[in-house]
């Protein structure tokens, strides 16, 4: 009997066994029936499983990725699902494997179990004998729509006027970005304090040529890398990214200040613009996830892909479901993770009889960014929905400034211009994201997202010209500091909120939560640090708390408040303006 149930099995293993003709798509099927022996093509090769060696990173998850990082997932995800085998490394001996067959690397992805690479018709056909490979599949190529910048220096000559921040009225002076900002209210959410800080982006575009621009001299970059030469330098690819990052948190008061210039900032070339055959969505794929081990909390994408010229398959407007795209895939999987993901809608304008998006601008889960002018007037360019699964999504989902945005330029160190484009209405509104969460570290990205929708302008009425409409982000960040909570609702974690309102004169109201009874110092600092007087020293039950500061004894200026509860350590600036 043992042996009849060893042959019944060795039998239904061949039946159902996978042919190797199986493990082609119809979609590379397709296009090698029009390719030679020796052309090398660019394709997906996906394994079966992680190997065997799974259980030494589960149990290890820093391993895999930082502490941040799975802090932030805790945001979404269970403690025993903080990593799961999608997070492990691809097994490097099914690599080899297909390597010995003739195939040469370009990129990981362990999210989707694979690696892209180039290979013959000839070595495809080797490639999937492979047992341990799962499928092949063509890597689509795109014709990125122009996101090039678009010299408006002028058309804006003698506008300046128009254009600069009024004295006296912000702590910082904006100069030439003033409109920008100020059209979704950042420099009131700079005025309580919040920059940015504590939260790391990721900048994934083309080439940042020019970060001795005198704009950076202050933003903390954390880490670079090329995915397109595979290598450190990301100064390869032109200007876009410079220009692009710089509206996103640069920093030089009285010409340009970007949103979040107190975050940190990860930066991955991930566009090609040197190619005949232009960016492959492997590229960004591979940024993700190594911005996802690293610790990301926002990322910023001011590219946007959709068809390519024949022969090679493409993406169409059809296409444009949520679930098609192997990058929109990859970016609602990001956001599943606890990341916000931002990107911008494409420079396609309208059409009546279908979307004009481009990938991964359809995700549900995207934050999807279109342009207006500085009167908030709908840009011409922008692109609009609806997505085209049942019943249609509204896309795109919010508006920032994308035409006349003041930015910095590569031409000198100090050098600076207008430029239009949902390439910049990207990142700024990635940077008003950034200050959300400095303001409320616990928002997931949807209830960032929500958040901002529901504070726009177009909250009640939506469309898909203009989505929810032109954010507000003082509204959105007021909304998180002025929200009531009961007294028996308990808070799942430590935080000191930012005081309000804040300037103040000559007092001001500092809330915090607590999880648990505890013991709560909170002090009053100078910003070298030293310590003013002691607000409150006593144990404390759980929930949410207020104190007030009266600073009738105080002089104007900016001044530190540090919460410490057990070995937890927060800290708030406030202002005092008399």
């Amino acid at each position: 009997m043992k042996l009849v149930g060893i042959v019944i099995l060795l039998i239904t293993t061949m039946v159902f066994a996978q042919s190797p003709v199986e493990k082609i798509t119809p979609q590379l099927n397709a296009v090698l029936e029009n390719s030679n022996q020796t052309e090398e093509l660019l394709v997906w090769v996906y394994f079966t499983d992680k190997g065997n060696e799974t259980e030494k990173y589960l149990s290890k998850p820093t391993t895999v990725v930082s502490e941040k990082s799975l802090k932030r997932r805790a945001k979404v995800l269970r403690e025993q699902k903080l990593i799961t085998e999608m997070d492990l490394p691809v097994n490097q001996s099914y690599i080899e494997t297909i390597i010995a067959e003739g195939f040469r690397v370009k990129q990981k992805t362990k999210w989707f179990n694979g690696v892209s690479g180039w290979a013959t018709k000839s070595e495809l056909m080797q490639i999937a004998n492979v047992e341990s490979v799962k499928r092949l599949n063509i890597v689509y190529r795109f014709r990125k729509d122009d996101f090039e910048e678009k010299s408006l220096d002028d058309s804006h000559k003698g506008m300046k006027d128009d254009f600069s921040k009024p004295d006296g009225i912000n702590s910082f002076n904006y100069g030439q970005s003033f409109t920008q900002l100020d059209q979704i209210t950042v420099p009131d959410v700079h005025d309580l304090g919040y920059t940015g800080e504590g939260v790391t982006i990721c900048s994934m575009d083309a080439g940042f040529d020019n970060l001795v621009h005198e704009v950076f001299n202050s933003m903390n970059i954390i880490a670079m890398w090329d995915f397109v030469d595979n290598d450190p330098d990301v100064s390869q690819g032109g200007s876009h990214g410079t220009s692009t990052l710089s509206t996103l948190g640069g920093f030089k008061e009285g010409n340009l200040i970007g949103p979040a210039f107190g975050s940190d900032y990860i930066l991955a070339r991930t566009e090609d613009i040197y190619s005949e055959t232009p960016i492959e969505e492997d590229n960004w794929i591979a940024a993700l996830e190594w911005a996802d081990s690293i610790g990301v909390d926002v990322t910023s994408t001011s590219l946007s892909y959709l068809d390519y010229d024949p022969p090679y398959p493409s993406y169409t407007w059809e296409d444009m479901d949520g679930n098609t795209a192997l990058i929109t895939i990859a970016a609602d999987l990001a956001v599943g993770l606890g990341i916000v993901v931002v990107n911008s809608a494409s420079n396609s304008g309208y059409n009546p009889d279908h979307n004009t998006l481009g990938a991964p601008a359809d995700g549900d889960s995207v934050v999807t960014v279109g342009a207006v002018d500085g009167s908030g007037i709908r840009a011409s360019f922008s692109s609009v929905g609806p997505t085209t699964d049942p019943p249609g999504r509204i896309k795109p989902d919010l508006m920032a400034m994308g035409e006349g945005v003041y930015v910095a330029r590569s031409f000198s160190s100090t050098s600076y211009g207008y430029s239009s484009g949902t390439s910049f209405s990207c990142p700024i509104l990635a940077g008003a994201s950034a200050l959300l969460l400095e303001a409320d570290p616990s928002l997931t990205p949807i209830q960032l997202r929500e958040l901002l929708k529901g504070t726009a302008s177009g909250s009640n009425n939506p469309d898909n010209l203009y989505g929810w409409g032109i954010i507000d982000t003082y509204s959105a960040v007021q909304s998180l500091l002025t929200k009531t909570e009961k007294e028996n609702e308990i808070p799942e974690d430590f935080y000191l909120l930012q005081n309000y309102p804040n300037p103040f004169n000559p007092s001001t109201t500092i809330r915090f939560s607590i999880p648990e009874k505890s013991q709560v110092t909170l002090s009053l600092h100078d910003m070298l640090g030293r310590e003013i007087a002691v607000l409150l020293n006593e144990e404390i039950n759980a929930g949410v708390k207020e104190t007030e500061l009266d600073g009738s004894d105080l002089s104007s200026g900016v001044y530190l408040v540090r919460m410490i509860v057990n070995n937890t350590q927060k800290s708030i600036k406030i202002a005092l303006l008399k």
